[in-house]
């Protein structure tokens, strides 16, 4: 099954949850999107190779750091982590909403 739809997800981080709603448009090898949450809007891209997408975001609060996603869609689920570099990795887990 497509990874395209709207998606909520909750990354389980030291700071507590971290929900989002993610909007992904597969297209072949690769995906582009957004991502809303507490930060407002981002546009977010990467790579989708059968059901794992993978891709950067850039995170500018509490302090600015580079985060790299990896996660797995099986129906209408997605698990995978967030790595954030010194932080460490997290859990990230999904719901398909649409």
């Amino acid at each position: 099954m497509s990874a395209t739809g709207k998606w909520q997800v909750t990354a389980e981080t030291p700071m507590g949850p971290q929900t989002q709603e993610l909007t992904i448009k597969v297209e072949g090898a690769t995906f582009t999107g957004s991502a809303v949450g507490p930060e407002g809007t981002r546009t977010i891209s990467g790579k989708a190779d059968g059901n794992r997408l993978t891709w950067t975001g850039e995170r500018k609060t509490p302090m600015p750091m580079t985060l790299e996603f990896d996660v797995t869609v099986t129906g209408d689920k997605l698990a995978g982590n967030v790595n954030a570099g010194a932080m460490g990795s997290f859990p990230l887990t999904g719901t398909r909403l649409a």
